[in-house]
């Protein structure tokens, strides 16, 4: 059989993808990501990105269908009020499209932060010359929720509440529960970051009555870098037609012509990224969803934390705040702890972590997504315990 014939579209597009000889000139990783994406993905995964494929072909737009059909799946069980749209680029270019997207010149937006996402929403809402406010909390704290409806109450004109659910600056998961109460008491729309949780941390974002959502494809899905998606109520996004500040981001533009055209993309689209992401849709299945997906995260990181005290190491976040997802630790008291050191000889020995991101601790962070095991974690701590140096 010719090559040509073993790698078909056809082949390459469905769940039997392992079966293919292509295995074999997939390389392993040299060194495992321990980072809240990108991460380190499966063979399969990678393997999806070996073929090309035509942006108009109807394959091609059918995969996307396919794609937006799964998310909301995962996102909810009532299917039938919600809308999947894919964008181009990074979950921050997502995030800029939702809110320039959703917040009209009549909306006025608060927006809930403790940590380097929310911030970044407040510079996006600057940049674009939103009618915003902002609520501030410490970055190992969860969002103020006395403070939250005392500015829900002495600002009525609010339209939209935004907040990040999994704050990888520290790897706070804010509480869904607590903090949509009193948006909702207080009728106002919700846009969630839901970049570094979906797909790892299970909920509804009907039962949330979430109206816009926004994650990544090379999260907790488990996909590669380039293109971040938009769940969003369909009645909601009707309302942002012609409200955008820009062409290439406009939510609604993007979703008006995937349904229009049977899944296609307004602008060239990494078609690449996409093949990999259905590849990667197809192993959580496998893998047996979401719950099962977030188990291995949660034994991953409760194992990590448990085996770091050990070594003398100490969480930033207090446990009922840490979400499976990233754990901060703050450096050791030792004056010789160096961590562009602890970084490289833990790369030397085949793992990559994160440096951390606040202000107020000196921190890093290891993260427990991705194609990552315990037994993977297990191995970290031995090598961490071989190269301790303080």
């Amino acid at each position: 059989m010719s090559k040509s014939k073993i790698y078909s579209n056809k082949k390459i597009f469905s769940s039997e993808l392992e079966d293919m000889d292509i295995y074999s000139f997939i390389p392993d990783n040299p060194y495992l990501l321990l980072t809240p994406g990108p991460l380190s993905t499966s063979k399969g995964v990678r393997a999806a990105m070996l073929f090309d494929l035509c942006t108009w072909d109807s394959e091609y737009k059918k995969l996307t269908q396919k794609i937006r059909k799964k998310l909301l799946l995962l996102a909810t069980e009532n299917t039938e009020k919600y809308t999947a749209v894919l964008m181009q680029g990074s979950g921050t270019f997502c995030v800029e499209a939702v809110l320039g997207s959703v917040i009209s010149k009549n909306c006025r937006l608060l927006i809930l932060s403790n940590g380097a996402y929310g911030k970044r929403m407040e510079q996006i809402s600057k940049r674009l010359k939103l009618n915003y406010l902002v609520n501030n909390a410490a970055e190992d704290r969860s969002p103020d929720i006395i403070l939250l409806e005392k500015t829900l109450y002495e600002n009525p004109d609010i339209t939209h509440v935004a907040f990040v659910h999994c704050e990888t600056t520290t790897g706070i998961l804010n509480p869904l529960d607590e903090i949509i109460r009193v948006i909702k008491k207080y009728n106002k729309k919700i846009i969630l970051d839901a970049m570094s949780s979906f797909g790892g941390v299970k909920f509804d974002i009907d039962h949330y009555g979430i109206d816009f959502l926004i994650s990544s494809a090379n999260k907790c899905l488990e996909g590669v870098p380039g293109f971040a998606f938009v769940i969003a109520n369909i009645d909601e996004i009707k309302k942002t037609a012609g409200v955008s500040r820009s062409l290439s981001l406009d939510i609604y533009d993007q979703w008006r012509e995937m349904e229009e055209n049977d899944g296609k993309w307004r602008f060239t689209s990494p078609t690449h990224s996409v093949r990999a992401f259905y590849q990667a849709l197809l192993e959580l299945e496998t893998e047996g969803g979401i719950d099962v997906r977030s188990q291995r995260y949660r034994i991953n990181q409760q194992y990590l934390v448990e085996g770091m005290e050990e070594l003398g190491f100490k969480c930033l976040i207090e446990k009922p705040l840490q979400s499976p997802i990233i754990t901060a630790f703050l450096y050791p008291k030792s004056k010789i702890f160096n961590f562009e050191k602890f970084y490289n000889d833990l790369k030397s020995n085949g793992f990559v972590i994160y440096p951390g991101k606040i202000s107020t601790h000196e921190t890093f962070r290891i993260g427990n997504i991705g194609k990552v095991f315990k037994n993977d974690i297990k191995r970290l701590l031995e090598v961490i315990k071989v190269i301790k140096f303080w």
